[in-house]
């Protein structure tokens, strides 16, 4: 059994915990660096490492239980997958548990959106990315990483932070009232409040791991330069787990480099945080 930072067994139980951890190891239709597959196993052993008392917060939230789910085969075409993550996401739906999900490229949250916004009608959307991931198709499939947001602008209340690249034709999608740029968070925590004044009740939460500079997360498939800090990204985060109810959350995109421990455990210290922030915020 794979547990969350080596938690005792009594804290993962799937009646007993508050918290579900689903991961969707697919990396299909990436483009450049490959290997966000690989992530899930990584994220789990580099939790293992974690302290689990949190200091900010003075918790220890694993007390809350987190539950394991198994792997789901993502086995065939981006549509089939899409499918299968949609599926697997309304049935997780049906229990009062905190849904998390680790990927995986970024093409794994068309599905998981999709499921959310189906249950929750005024749903907004958080997402953490250096791209805005807004083409209607991409290589053939409107379900590649880079169509992720897509469905979500039309049927959501889509925020976007931290973008710094985008292709003209995403312009179309793209609502700039809605989206703080990379370089409009720097130096100030104004743009903070902007978020949180674009906010609904009930929020779901993207992070694709680009949306941090390369110094700090190179291990991703599309590094962008100019990218958030750890702390810019902590502030926003407790911030949006305060001020709405946060209904869940992805991680994705992180493609673990050989012998570069760093940013997979940033990854698992950040889980971990939010987690903190939605039980003890």
């Amino acid at each position: 059994m794979r547990n969350f930072g080596d938690i005792e067994e009594k804290y993962t139980y799937f009646e007993n915990s508050d918290i579900v951890l689903q991961p969707f190891p697919f990396d299909g239709t990436s483009t450049w660096g490959k290997g966000s597959d690989k992530a899930f196993d990584e994220f789990i052993e580099a939790s293992g490492h974690l302290e689990l008392y949190d200091i900010e917060t003075g918790s220890e939230v694993f007390r809350k239980g987190i539950h394991v789910m198994p792997d789901l085969s993502l086995t065939g075409s981006p549509e089939e997958v899409y499918r299968k993550i949609y599926e697997r996401t309304r049935e997780l739906l049906n229990y009062d548990k905190l849904l998390t999900f680790i990927g995986g490229e970024h093409s794994v949250s068309i599905g998981i959106i999709k499921a959310f916004s189906e249950k929750y009608s005024d749903l907004t959307v958080v997402q953490l990315d250096a791209h805005t991931d807004l083409r209607p198709e991409y290589n053939g499939t409107s379900y590649n990483h880079a169509c992720a947001m897509h469905e979500a602008s039309k049927n959501t209340n889509l925020i976007q932070v931290g973008i710094r690249s985008m292709c003209i034709d995403e312009l179309e999608f793209f609502d700039r009232s809605k989206c703080i740029l990379a370089e409009e968070i720097q130096d100030n925590d104004y743009w903070i409040e902007r978020v949180i004044s674009l906010l609904s009740e009930d929020v779901y939460i993207t992070i694709d791991m680009d949306v941090f500079d390369p110094s700090l997360i190179p291990s991703t498939g599309t590094p962008e330069p100019g990218g958030m800090t750890w702390y810019q990204v902590l502030k926003l985060m407790r911030k949006i787990f305060t001020a709405s109810n946060v209904r869940g959350f992805d991680m994705v995109e992180l493609a673990p480099i050989e012998n570069i421990k760093a940013p997979t455990f940033m990854m698992a210290k950040l889980y971990y945080k939010m987690l903190s922030y939605k039980y003890y915020g």
